[in-house]
Formats: structure tokens, sequence, C-alpha cells
């Protein structure tokens, strides 16, 4: 094993068979977040199910290794399609705003832990997002309308859109069996 995170209180390690997984639920949710079911005109989008792949290797392993991963899918993100308006925004919405979808490892071994983790996750990344929008995109705010009450209204829109139609998928029998089968694998 290789040890990339230890201190006093924890010890992390990445297997090959966890990294695979993490990469592997990296590169699907990349693909699935290319993937529009609706795109916004000034950013944002509703998407096949990409954050709750980037949420499952922090449901599979916890929430350390949850947000390492997030971070790298943020970077990979950042790499492949950046939208750059200042230093400080790519901190905010490519680390923090991905690196927040690994809060679903909190809830890894909780009864509905998929379904708790993954709103807390979202709930983390709309959070960041919505500090972007409201600091580095609030010009952009519909008339009538302050930056941060715009910021707040517009990520809700795409985030919480695409949350509740994944939550609907992952209350149907056959996706809680493939889901429960895909955490076994993981941590065999």
């Amino acid at each position: 094993m290789i040890n990339h995170i230890s201190n006093s209180d924890a010890k992390v390690s990445f297997s090959a068979k966890k990294l695979a997984f993490c990469a592997m639920s990296m590169a699907l949710a990349f693909v699935l977040s290319n993937i529009k079911v609706f795109k916004f005109p000034t950013g944002g989008s509703i998407t096949l199910l990409s954050m709750l792949v980037a949420c499952l290797p922090g449901f599979w392993f916890g929430p350390v290794v949850g947000i390492i991963t997030g971070v790298a899918y943020g970077l990979l993100n950042l790499i492949v399609d950046p939208y750059i308006l200042f230093p400080a925004q790519v901190i905010v919405d490519y680390i923090l705003a991905f690196g927040a979808l690994g809060l679903s490892g909190f809830f890894k071994n909780a009864k509905h832990g998929l379904i708790k983790g993954y709103i807390v996750a979202v709930l983390g990344r709309y959070v960041f997002a919505v500090i972007s929008g409201w600091i580095f995109f609030g010009e952009w705010a519909w008339d009538g309308w302050n930056p941060f009450a715009y910021s707040l209204a517009y990520n809700a829109i795409y985030i919480f859109a695409e949350a509740a139609i994944t939550i609907v998928i992952l209350l149907l029998p056959p996706v809680k069996q493939v889901m429960n089968k895909l955490k076994d694998m993981a941590n065999e």
C-alpha cells in the first residue's frame, strides 16, 4: 500500500484497487459531466448524474479519500475546461466546490448513507458555488437582484435539479442494489 496521508490521528492509504476505483469514478463523472441535460447560458448545467459518481469515492472509502478524489476531479475539470476570472475563483470553483463532493464519506457507514452523504456533498458544493457566484459573478445578477440573492437562486436551480433527479434514481430498488454491490466490491 502507498501511504499518502498520515498523522497521529488517522492514516489513509491508497491500494492499487482503491486508486483504480477512485480513478474510474473520476473518469466516469467527467464523461457524465459532459452529457448535459440542460446547460445554462451563464454557466452551470444539469448533467447525467455526474455529481453522484463523483461522490462515490467518499461513500466507498470515507471523507479523506472522497475529498482528495473530489479535488483531483476539480483539477481535471480546470485543466480540460477552465473558466478563470480571478485566481481565488479557481480555488473556490475547482478545489473547494469539487472537494466538497467528498463530504459524502462522513456517511459511509450510516443507514441510507449514500443518499445522506450525497445530500450533504451537494449542499457543500452549493455553498461554494454560491460564494463564487456572489463574489466573482455578481455582475451578471438579474435586474433588481443583489448578487447574493442571485447566486443563491441561480445555483440552486441547476444544482438542486440534478440532485432531485439523482435522489429519485437512488431510491429505485435495483439502483440501491447496484450501489451496495459496488461498495462491497470496492471494499473487498
